[in-house]
């Protein structure tokens, strides 16, 4: 991607964020090299320099100060976003929230945890051991909190839980303008004003910088039992998965892989899974209701040419199990060793979902291109793994018709171009072609809290 690169005084710059933030400031190249990248097929250049804050005072000096001189501010995480959502494609500051990873504190009864924006998924999860309580948002890398919030992330616990956008209470954020507010309090539900907290969710660090969130804890279910069931078809998994939904039971997780992710799975993770259409299950509940809900899964599972469920019948075996699918994407990655993983992905209603992935799969044949589905399908969300030689410009001709067909045809079943990656600016061509008129208003509230665009340019809208 090509924006206009400003005119920065780096001497200036590195002079008053040391100011700032002392030792925290990289300059070297190859300290803002691997700034240049995120986990996604995208490279841009490197930040202009890299800061490491501690505190929300120092975010709001240097927000302050690039402000006034029209710098470029690039917040990031754990740099594991996959449309390019945290790279600096104008240079400037990126803010790196790495030290900013402090839980801060746990309101057991209230099911709520405050922790920094570098706080991980995982680390949040290992403090919570022994408190009978846990956080169930999930995307397959160990993200920060800040930057799940940022892309409105979700994961394989979403059937069930909700993504990130039902799941956090209030922000703090630091404005365009380096002002600190707070989007909400603590309560339930409010009445009061706009809801800020939602305008925030899936920002991608275009409205201000987090500093701290407040997000929803629950309680470790009673009961909890995985299992995988293959299938003699794509078509026969996903019509168990909209039968489900049918009968309302109340699955946790539900994961779709293809056969040639199987395959990856298998290799990488010295699983033995039989390599065939193959959905993952986990349900979570008291011990009747789980019993109740496998009883009637497994009969969907057999009506739509199910093989049978194979149970993980242990802890070891359940995270083993679920551990593989996370590690898909480095699964992939060995099918094809000299190729780059292409990640993307597409939300349909449920309804349409065996239409989408069987048409993808068609496209898929077609155009030549190593391209595993995998999925959160039950919600209707599901993710290609394009193995591309990214120096052949004949096979990412390939690769990007391939992505722009799913796409569109995403958006003809009344779908998202994503539906949880984000827009970043790998995704920035569809976005009109989504929302329409209503990319105007974004636009005016864009405008609005950003009027001198420095908040991570170049990020959702073209």
């Amino acid at each position: 991607m090509n924006l206009p690169i400003p005119d920065i005084d780096t001497k200036a710059l590195v002079a008053e964020l040391s100011e700032i933030s002392g030792d925290r400031v990289i300059t070297s190249e190859s300290g803002r090299e691997p700034y240049r990248k995120d986990e996604s097929f995208h490279v841009a250049q490197s930040p202009h320099a890299v800061v490491q804050p501690e505190s929300a005072e120092e975010i709001q000096q240097i927000v302050r100060w690039c402000a006034e001189h029209g710098i470029p501010v690039v917040p990031r995480g754990a740099g594991t976003s996959l449309e390019g959502n945290c790279l600096a494609v104008q240079g400037g500051v990126c803010i790196d929230t790495a030290r900013m990873n402090s839980i801060i504190k746990i309101h057991q009864d209230d099911f709520h945890a405050v922790v920094g924006p570098g706080v991980t998924r995982r680390q949040l999860n290992d403090y919570l051991k022994g408190t009978g309580l846990f956080f169930p948002i999930d995307p397959g890398a160990n993200a920060t909190i800040g930057g799940m919030v940022a892309t409105r992330a979700s994961g394989t616990n979403a059937v069930l839980y909700g993504s990130m956008r039902e799941n956090v209470v209030n922000i703090e954020v630091v404005m365009a303008d380096g002002s600190l507010i707070r989007t909400a309090r603590r309560a339930p539900k409010s009445a009061a004003g706009y809801d800020l907290t939602r305008l925030m969710i899936g920002s991608e660090g275009t409205l201000g910088v987090f500093t701290e969130l407040t997000i929803k804890l629950y309680p470790i279910p009673e009961s909890i039992l995985s299992a995988s069931c293959t299938f003699q078809t794509m078509e026969g998994a996903v019509n168990s998965v909209i039968d489900m939904h049918k009968y309302g039971i109340p699955v946790s997780r539900v994961e779709l892989l293809d056969e040639h992710t199987v395959r990856a799975v298998n290799q990488y993770s010295k699983t033995d899974f039989e390599v065939a259409p193959t959905l993952f299950f986990e349900f979570h509940g008291s011990e009747l209701g789980v019993k109740e809900q496998v009883e009637l899964t497994s009969e969907i599972a057999m009506e739509n040419g199910g093989n049978g469920f194979v149970w993980a019948e242990t802890t070891e075996e359940r995270n083993r199990m679920w551990r593989a699918r996370h590690d898909v994407a480095y699964a992939t990655k060995q099918l094809r060793p000299d190729g780059k993983i292409w990640a993307t992905d597409v939300c349909v209603p449920v309804s349409s979902l065996a239409e989408c992935i069987n048409e993808t799969r068609r496209d898929i044949d077609e155009s030549g291109i190593l391209a595993p589905i995998v999925g959160h399908v039950g919600d209707g969300n599901f993710h290609l793994l394009l193995l591309v030689d990214h120096e052949n410009p004949e096979e990412v001709q390939a690769a990007e018709a391939l992505h722009t067909r799913m796409v569109c045809r995403a958006l003809e079943l009344e779908g998202t171009c994503t539906g949880e990656h984000g827009i970043g600016y790998g995704k920035l061509g569809f976005l009109k072609a989504e929302h329409g008129d209503a990319v105007k208003p974004m636009q005016m509230i864009k405008q609005a809290l950003d009027p001198h665009s420095i908040m991570n340019p170049g990020k959702i809208f073209s």
